[in-house]
């Protein structure tokens, strides 16, 4: 009887593998937050990083992104445009600045430095309508999931350089409609702006996407109204997520067990389950943050995945970085002078100690050596008063930025893990192994589309940008 149990398990697998296999997905997941001429959102490469994981523990292959210039989405979109051809799903995700002008909706690479509407319509932006039809059209399920209405940080510039006629330019994107197969979703309605979160967090539609598209046997449109829901609650009615759809037939991102396949056509079929811990991606993932003193970080991994193996480990580290030095912390640094926790370090305090620029150096190196980054260049710049805060809070000692001669002992007197030696300019802070995986990885699903097609989409999109730059 028990053997009849395996043979029947095996056969469960081997046919769930088959189906998983039969079922391509790609998703394109990009978030820009690091904008060099208008303020910077936080969130959004969080965003990404999270959402791009949730998606590969269903079976996507993810082109991923943040921070991306203009050539370097250019690049990202090419690469996702060939792979999503003849696809089964394809996911498109973006989290950061868009802007609306004449209608229009536009996506900002990072480099982004628009003063008038020709900088949008000649190539400054990139055209989200010409976007998605040049790298999704042929996919047989689309889904759009557009994190990007904030407040558009352009609009004054626009509107100032274009006072000899009118000019359209909305405060957040506008009104999209979905062709046959596509669900489009906005994280707010139509010319309303959006809320990027708390700071080192998922945004309040992004967390609702992670929380919701994934559950086990919930059909794509019924996971988006409980989207809508939680986003709704969470911001006390301050932002109702918006979307348009087309789909003609009933789409599953993890289709549970239980859950039995509509009849209609297309229908995304079974996806491996989602990870709820154990998983190879999830070990690296953690392997990745797990000696972070970034609580963004840490929610990250928190946010992608919620019932994770380590999240007992996540939680305890984003208790000491938030909360101050634990127990143990403390015992560990047992020798050090009382005062250290209560004396404030400046400025001054540090001029006192007389660094030189090789002890500015060793300062860096030892900070690198327990984990906390930072490059090493003899010269303490904001990056470095950062860190030194969050070395300063991990060991409970007043977080000024500055180090006194009593903080500067207490360093000194760390056991420092492994010291960085190759380069003066890049940090390499000190890593264990991480623990062999105890599940295989989903199934990653690669496009074998050939050679002619690939060039074919190419002179698709090149051909699609130019006449959409001049068709405006």
């Amino acid at each position: 009887m028990r053997s009849l149990t395996i043979i029947v398990s095996l056969m469960c697998l081997a046919l769930s593998v088959s189906v998983a296999k039969a079922d391509r997905r790609v998703a394109f997941v990009v978030g820009n937050g690091a904008y060099k001429n208008v303020a910077q959102l936080p969130n959004p490469p969080i965003d990404a990083k999270a959402m791009a994981s949730t998606l590969r523990n269903v079976g996507f292959e993810v082109i991923e992104g943040s921070n991306l210039t203009r050539d370097q989405m250019t690049e990202k979109l090419l690469d996702f445009g060939r792979k999503a051809q003849g696809s089964d799903i394809a996911v498109f995700y973006y989290a950061g600045h868009g802007i609306a002008v004449g209608g229009t909706n536009y996506l900002l690479p990072v480099d982004a430095d628009i003063k008038s509407e020709m900088d949008v319509k000649l190539g400054a932006a990139i055209n989200i309508d010409l976007t998605l039809d040049q790298t999704m059209g042929d996919a047989k399920v689309k889904l759009v999931f557009l994190d990007a209405c904030r407040d558009n940080p352009f609009a004054a510039k626009i509107k100032s350089n274009s006072a000899t006629r009118s000019v359209n330019v909305g405060s957040g994107l506008a009104e999209m409609k979905s062709g046959e197969g596509t669900l489009i979703a906005f994280a707010t309605g139509p010319g309303q702006t959006a809320l990027d979160g708390q700071e080192g967090n998922n945004s309040p539609f992004t967390r609702a996407l992670i929380d919701n598209i994934t559950k086990p046997g919930v059909e794509i449109q019924q996971a988006m109204t409980s989207v809508r829901a939680q986003v709704n609650e969470e911001t006390h009615k301050g932002q109702l997520p918006w979307g348009h759809t087309n789909l003609i037939g009933a789409v599953y991102l993890n289709q549970g067990p239980a859950t039995q396949v509509a009849n209609a056509t297309p229908t995304a079929t079974a996806a491996p389950a989602a990870a709820t811990g154990g998983s190879e991606t999830e070990v690296e993932f953690w392997r990745s943050v797990k000696e972070s003193n970034k609580a963004e970080e840490l929610n990250a991994y928190l946010s992608a995945y919620p019932n994770g193996q380590f999240k007992p480990l996540a939680l305890a580290r984003l208790a000491a970085i938030q909360n101050g030095p634990s127990t143990t912390t403390r015992n560990l640094n047992a020798g050090v002078d009382p005062a250290t926790f209560t004396e404030d370090a400046s400025q001054l305090t540090e001029d006192q100690i007389g660094l030189d620029k090789g002890q500015r150096r060793d300062v860096q190196r030892r900070l690198n050596g327990l984990g906390f980054d930072t490059k090493v260049t003899g010269v303490f710049n904001d990056e470095t008063r950062s860190v030194l805060k969050r070395w300063q809070a991990a060991r409970g000692y007043p977080s000024t930025g500055f180090l006194n001669k009593l903080q500067h002992k207490a360093l000194l007197s760390e056991i420092v893990a492994s010291t960085t030696t190759a380069s003066e300019d890049s940090p390499k802070p000190a890593r264990r192994a991480a623990p062999a995986p105890t599940q295989s990885a989903p199934v990653q699903h690669r496009n074998s589309a050939g050679d002619a097609a690939g060039a074919a989409f190419v002179g698709g999109v090149v051909g699609g940008m130019m006449g959409g730059m001049f068709r405006h």
